[in-house]
């Protein structure tokens, strides 16, 4: 039996200005503890190279990727006083990416559309 893969991924990554990295940090204990009361996130966490910073987070479908980005826009508005998005991606099957491309289009996000794999 196949399961319908409808999980999108949004992997955004920040370049922290010199001196915030600890702000950021404190930024991002806030964000993880808001998140994960969030019913359709899969995973969410933070990696750091540096004053690079990449969230690494999925959802059960564009619903629940919306659901999120709603619920910590005052603090991604927070996080880009002290940093800036260098590059950020967006992951899902065609129909979940359709339903996320009128919303994220002020974030110009590049778009990368699941074609094959599986999920468990």
């Amino acid at each position: 039996m196949t399961t319908q893969d409808t999980c999108c991924t949004i992997v955004p990554y920040f370049n922290v200005q010199d001196g915030q990295l600890d702000t950021f940090k404190a930024l991002c204990t806030r964000l993880i503890s808001q998140t994960q009361e969030e019913p359709g996130c899969l995973y969410y966490g933070f990696s750091f190279a540096g004053n690079t910073v990449h969230c690494r987070e999925g959802y059960v479908n564009a619903d629940a990727l919306l659901t999120h980005i709603q619920a910590v826009g005052p603090m991604i508005e927070e996080a880009l006083e002290i940093s800036e998005i260098a590059r950020l991606e967006v992951h899902g099957p065609e129909a979940e990416l359709a339903q996320l491309k009128e919303a994220l289009a002020g974030l110009n996000p590049q778009y990368f559309a699941l074609e094959c794999g599986f999920r468990r």
